[in-house]
């Protein structure tokens, strides 16, 4: 891989062994499965999917981006994992989702190439694996449209996410694979609020998700403290 690639290769590789049970809702990938509705329904009632043309960053197996384009959305979903690239592709043959495409390319690059081409730009649970989290959020900046939204979900830094994000799914719930996240690479609200100034896009909503382990269930909430999203717009 290109060294100057925004991208960690072990973080790469965790997912490409994990590509052909993306789809499987009982898999590692529940989790993504179960948070999706909610993440769509909140993207949607900002950003209003339909006939938009969205850019999905770190799209992996396509369970975002598949969904945004039955809303109605043209959907471009971007990935450096070639084998959960393919899995994305498979399942938009077989579930007839026609208004989505992938392609192998990092955000940095696409910007450069395709400045200022898209509605909406998401870019979920992905943050937290690159070593440049900072670039990828000014790309993002680059690829949207003026007066267009960039969404963006990561997990919080402090020791509650530690207990909760690490220990408890991965290690006491079992809900991820072991060194799905490490605590190092987690983003504070206050500094990817800080990236997003510096790429000059503007913070308009937050919100957090929480999860019940006895009812298994997900919801979005005021509490940023663990996981948390961000809907930012470009002036």
């Amino acid at each position: 891989m290109n060294s100057n690639v925004n991208a960690d290769p072990a973080e790469l590789a965790k997912f490409s062994d994990l590509a052909h049970r993306w789809w499987d809702p009982e898999s590692e990938f529940r989790p993504l499965h179960q948070i999706n509705p909610l993440r769509l329904d909140w993207i949607d009632g900002l950003a209003s999917l339909k006939g938009k043309a969205v850019l999905d960053i770190g799209c992996g197996g396509g369970i975002l981006s598949d969904s945004m384009a039955r809303r109605g959305a043209q959907v471009t979903g971007i990935d450096l994992s070639v084998k959960a690239l393919r899995v994305a592709q498979l399942h938009a043959l077989e579930a007839g989702t026609d208004q989505v495409e992938y392609r192998e390319i990092s955000a940095e690059s696409l910007a450069a190439a395709q400045p200022e081409s898209f509605d909406v730009v998401t870019c979920m649970e992905m943050l937290e694996h690159v070593p440049d989290p900072a670039s990828v959020v000014k790309a993002c900046q680059a690829l949207v449209k003026p007066g267009g939204w960039v969404f963006f979900s990561t997990i919080n830094r402090n020791p509650k996410s530690f207990l909760f994000a690490i220990i408890g799914a991965e290690y006491i719930l079992q809900m991820l694979p072991k060194g799905t996240h490490e605590y190092a690479k987690m983003i504070k609200p206050s500094e990817l609020a800080s990236y997003c100034r510096a790429a000059g896009l503007d913070l308009a909503a937050t919100r957090g998700m929480e999860y019940n382990p006895l009812t298994r269930r997900y919801w979005l909430s005021a509490d940023t403290s663990v996981n948390y999203l961000f809907a930012t717009r470009k002036p």
